[in-house]
């Protein structure tokens, strides 16, 4: 994976956290926590897709350094 789609994920991934947790802290969200007991389904995916974004990013990045090192 290039540097460049290894950073693009983690902004990428980045993002997705940050509007998941503002969702988190919706109105809709507190109603179906309130109803349901879990949040919606819209805040999981953003965190879920968050999380696996900027980690795809960090061993991209991880893994495109070490083999710059090994040349």
């Amino acid at each position: 994976m290039t540097k460049a789609v290894s950073i693009a994920l983690i902004v990428g991934g980045v993002v997705l956290l940050y509007f998941g947790g503002q969702s988190i802290h919706s109105f809709a969200n507190d109603m179906s926590r309130i109803f349901t007991g879990a949040p919606t389904n819209k805040t999981i995916w953003l965190v879920a897709g968050g999380v696996v974004a900027t980690i795809a990013g960090l061993i991209g990045l991880a893994s495109s350094v070490g083999s710059s090192r090994r040349r």
